[in-house]
């Protein structure tokens, strides 16, 4: 009889673990899934602004990352899509200039009305960024936005514009570093799935994963 109820516990235990690792597939799985078909939506909604999330500039000069972003957001504007752009992010130790800045001068240099421009010159982290963005977001009545990104980070950007109160569709850019090869978009959607997970459990960003956030 002991062995008996022996087996039977390790068999309950087993099928247990068993369940448990195909729970915590099944919610991997369907995060990557979601990550991947975010990615490819173009929300051409009209919107009151276009919230373009900054990322690495070189005194002044954004990045082929950002300037993919920026080239996004300024068709959104020429189409009639957005009626405002915002740019957002803040600096590194050294820098002469925000990221929210160095967008700036690139929209304006590139035929958008100064007056069509807000800068949020602070965050460091998507959600930083998004927290900086809320407030003026409210304070300018705005009711609608497109968060402008990397398609691989739109799902992620999106949940938490969302959580800070910003209503908000995405358009992400599908031009730049981020999509040129098979391998650097698949490695974008682990490394995405993985970040958003970590959020959704710790409504942190994903730094201490050693993630860089962008």
């Amino acid at each position: 009889m002991a062995f008996v109820s022996g087996v039977t516990v390790r068999r309950f235990l087993l099928r247990g673990v068993l369940g448990a690792v195909l729970v915590v597939a099944l919610v991997i799985g369907g995060t990557a899934f979601r990550v991947w078909q975010v990615a490819r939506i173009d929300d051409r909604t009209q919107v009151d602004v276009a919230i373009v999330l900054g990322t690495a500039q070189y005194d002044g000069r954004p990045s082929d990352a950002f300037r993919a972003r920026l080239e996004h957001a300024k068709t959104l504007y020429d189409d009639g899509v957005a009626k405002n752009l915002l740019t957002v992010g803040g600096r590194q130790a050294g820098d002469n200039y925000t990221e929210a800045q160095a967008g700036q001068m690139w929209l304006t240099a590139n035929g958008v009305p100064a007056d069509k421009i807000v800068a949020v010159g602070q965050g460091s982290d998507t959600l930083a960024s998004l927290r900086a963005v809320a407030p003026v977001y409210r304070e300018r009545g705005w009711e609608s936005a497109v968060v402008v990104s990397d398609p691989w980070h739109s799902l992620r950007s999106q949940t938490m514009a969302h959580d800070t109160g910003i209503s908000a569709g995405v358009s992400p850019t599908h031009s730049g570093p981020m999509v040129q090869t098979r391998q650097t978009q698949f490695q974008q959607i682990v490394r995405e799935t993985g970040a958003l997970l970590f959020y959704r459990l710790s409504k942190s960003p994903a730094d201490e994963l050693g993630a860089s956030i962008s």
